[in-house]
């Protein structure tokens, strides 16, 4: 990360400094509705965003352990540098540098206390921020659309929380710095410009669905993420019957839990990226539409031109021809 920006988020807080001179228990006035109980463990919106924004930001305070708590509001939590052990839903995450962890309003979480150089950030998001956010990621459905859209209904998955290991994808790494510095000073337009940096950070984070986790419990949705990554990377020769036997599964099994998670089939999926693939080298490229077929997986080049124009409604030649941008 960026040295300007971990310095500034490395300087040790008021509250901290209590913690570090002895306070053995987190400030719950911090937290917590003035209104709520003491054995209440709702984090409350208007406690930690400050008023009339969507989205805040703070440093995740260090040095004490945070009880189990839920959240009114969704969170996510992006490690800058060193560790930090999570319990979420009874399951253990260690975030190591660069990676992100996402929260819906249903999920319970555990923190365990974080040392000096332990740096991590707390976005704190009413769901009314996704509203620009979502039609941003287009309608295809994915595992964090449907994370998005639970946060906007407040209805419950198999899963309330995903984490993603992208320390290695540096667009999001990009992204993350920039939402940190701009929601640190606070420049005119920052709110379009903090929702469109979201908006593109997840638009990024769905082109990488091998490496999102969720709950272990999750299965049908692990299923789902599986598929997506198979037919991303194998989908020239990829077939239902050979994801199933990867997964150790029958056919029919796999088709259920791809039609209830997604309303899709495996047909669909296949279909969609094979032709998405073919529009891109008929653009970029000056292949022969036939060579281009077989290429993406359509040994029929009859078969194919029928699709692409039931789909498209024009032929690969004048898709070609209204798209050109060879490169010479």
């Amino acid at each position: 990360m960026n040295r300007e920006l971990l310095q500034k988020l490395s300087i040790i807080t008021d509250e901290e400094q209590s913690i570090l001179d002895g306070k053995e228990y987190i400030n719950r006035d911090l937290y917590y509705s003035p209104q709520a109980s003491k054995k209440s463990d709702e984090i409350d919106s208007a406690r930690v965003l400050k008023n009339g924004r969507l989205i805040d930001m703070r440093p995740h305070v260090r040095f004490i352990h945070f009880p189990k708590h839920t959240h009114n509001y969704v969170e996510f939590i992006y490690m800058c540098n060193g560790t930090t052990r999570h319990i979420v839903d009874g399951q253990e995450i260690i975030l190591k540098e660069g990676d992100l962890l996402f929260l819906n309003q249903h999920a319970t979480q555990e923190i365990y206390p974080a040392g000096e150089n332990d740096i991590a950030v707390n976005f704190m998001i009413l769901p009314e921020f996704f509203d620009v956010v979502l039609p941003m990621m287009g309608a295809q459905p994915s595992a964090l659309r449907d994370f998005i859209i639970s946060c906007l209904t407040r209805r419950d998955l198999t899963s309330d929380y995903m984490y993603f290991n992208v320390s290695d994808v540096l667009p999001i790494q990009n992204l993350m710095e920039n939402l940190i510095w701009n929601m640190l000073n606070s420049d005119k337009n920052s709110r379009t410009i903090n929702q469109a940096t979201v908006g593109l950070l997840f638009l990024n984070l769905t082109n990488h669905s091998e490496l999102i986790h969720i709950a272990s419990n999750s299965y049908e949705q692990e299923i789902t993420l599986k598929l997506l990554s198979y037919i991303d990377t194998s989908y020239k020769t990829a077939s239902l019957k050979d994801f199933a036997a990867t997964e150790k599964a029958d056919v029919y099994t796999i088709s259920r839990i791809i039609k209830k998670e997604t309303g899709h089939t495996f047909k669909d999926f296949l279909q969609e990226k094979r032709l998405e693939r073919a529009c891109s080298l008929l653009v970029r490229s000056n292949a022969p539409i036939a060579d281009i077929a077989i290429s993406v997986g359509y040994d029929n080049t009859s078969f194919f031109h029928r699709l692409f124009r039931r789909i498209y409604g024009c032929s690969p030649r004048d898709y070609r021809l209204a798209n050109h941008s060879f490169i010479q």
